[in-house]
Formats: C-alpha cells, structure tokens, sequence
C-alpha cells in the first residue's frame, strides 16, 4: 500500500484549481492515477464536467469531483470553501493552478483587476480560508503554480489595480511576482504548523491562456510548446512525492529547487504585499 507521511495515499484529499483544461486538468489526472480523491476546482460546470469524466476514464478512479467555484469572485471562493468543508473530512494539498490572461484591464464583481485577483488574490484567499483543515491533515501542502514571467516584475503598491497605467504583460507578472512572494512570506508564517508551502515553474506549456486574443506571432510560437502533462509534473511531485514533505519556502523547476528570483527574496516588499492583500481578501491578521 503506497504511502505519504503516515496517511495511505488512497486516504489523500488533493484539490487543483483552473483543471478543466491544460496544467489544472493535467495535475488534476497525474495525482488521480496514484489513486487519492482529487476535487477538481472549475469555473463552467459545462467545461469542467467533461474535463471530470476524462480524467476519470483515463485514470480509473472514480474519486475525482468537480465543484464549481469562480475565482474572481470572493464571495464564490468562500461558498466554495463552505461547502468543501462539509463534504470532506480533510485536505492534504491544495494546488493553487488557475490563471488568466488580460490584454485589456478588466474588473471582478469585487472591483479588482482580474489578473491579479485570479492568479494570485484567489490562492491567497483560498490557502487562508482552508488552513484550518490543512492544519488538521498535517503534513499537507500548498502548491502555487507560477511562472518566470514573475522574475522580470516589480510589486508596483501605487497601483496595484492598474488603475493609473494598465499592460496585460506588466499587470500578469506583477500577479506571478506575488505569488513568488506569498510562497516565501506564508512558508515563514507556517513554520512549525505541518504546512508547507512551494512555488512551481511548469516550463512554457501549451495552454489556452491568451486565448484568440493573442498576437499571431505568440500563437504560432505557442505550437512548439511543452504539452501540459509535462507541465504537470513538478506540481504533482509537490503535492504528493514523499521527497518533497519537508520543504518549504521553495521554489521549482523540473522537479529541483532553484532560487527564488531576487525580487521574491525581499522580505519587507513580501510582508508589505501580505499586509495588503489581507485587506483586499477580506481577511484579518
């Protein structure tokens, strides 16, 4: 019987977000096949059924849910975080996945610009509001899937809604930097409690991000890409390998640490950007 830490990995609750497509639905069937419960966390009921059953036939596991949540939407991520709580006893890892794309500023229902309240916002809401059941299921794990489109960007806390001055490309990689920070400055705050968190670069994987919208030269490019089982493997190895159950604070590529990019080391910008991001979650100290 296969095993992480002391719980059998039949036992194991994994939930991946954005996994109605690419690296979400690939993670989502890369842990299904070592036979735990995988709860997929999709958007459209419609996109995420069919992704649900896929991931169901090709990996013969018949514990693998869908449960409807926007990520956009604060007040969707707590009635998520409620009705999860009900349904299951425990959670061993969360994967924080999704992600989106905007050329154009866009705003949620809560009056946030989109990239950064789905890409980074929404991890950081959902790792709060389901502490206490990662808490009760230590060891357990928090994965954010970012990107090294985050090295190259600056926390701009004059303007972190792209209010003043809005670039698709500046606003994605301020949310990617922020979730290089949260790693780091949640990893400390956790110290101690069982809970560890890393961050993950999947490589430059074959996704719908960008949609149609982007630019003809990108999505030529794009036909060269990884395919998203191969960007799934690192967070995978993060959420289940035995190898990976005492690091934290780290950061990924290919299944190895690397260092965190410079920018995501400074701890003041870092505990700066947690301050306010309890205050725009909603959240207290």
């Amino acid at each position: 019987m296969a095993a992480i830490g002391t719980t059998p990995i039949e036992d194991r609750v994994w939930i991946v977000t954005g996994a109605n497509s690419g690296i979400g639905k690939a993670t989502a069937l890369g842990l299904a096949r070592l036979g735990g419960t995988v709860v997929m966390a999709c958007r459209d009921a419609e996109r995420g059924g069919a992704a649900q059953r896929e991931v169901v036939q090709e990996s013969k596991n018949s514990k693998v849910t869908l449960m409807i949540v926007d990520l956009a939407s604060q007040a969707s991520i707590q009635s998520f975080v409620e009705e999860f709580s009900q349904d299951y006893r425990r959670l061993d890892a969360l994967v924080n996945n999704a992600g989106v794309f905007t050329w154009k500023r866009e705003l949620t229902p809560d009056g946030l610009e989109r990239q950064f309240a789905v890409n980074y916002l929404a991890g950081f809401l959902l790792s709060h509001l389901l502490l206490d059941k990662l808490t009760a299921s230590s060891p357990s794990r928090i994965v954010n899937v970012t990107s090294t489109a985050g090295t190259r960007a600056t926390i701009d806390f004059d303007d972190l809604q792209g209010e003043k001055k809005y670039r698709g490309y500046t606003a994605y990689g301020q949310s990617k930097l922020a979730q290089f920070l949260f790693t780091a400055e949640f990893a400390r705050r956790l110290e101690g409690t069982g809970v560890t968190v890393n961050a993950c670069h999947p490589g430059v994987i074959k996704t719908n991000l960008g949609g149609q919208d982007s630019p003809a030269i990108f999505r030529f490019v794009r036909i060269f890409f990884k395919k998203p089982a191969k960007g799934a493997e690192t967070p995978v190895y993060l959420a289940a390998s035995p190898a990976a159950s005492s690091l934290t604070g780290q950061y990924f590529r290919d299944r190895a640490v690397h260092a965190m990019p410079p920018k995501a080391q400074d701890r003041d910008v870092a505990r700066r950007l947690y301050e306010a991001s309890l205050g725009l979650a909603g959240l207290k100290e």
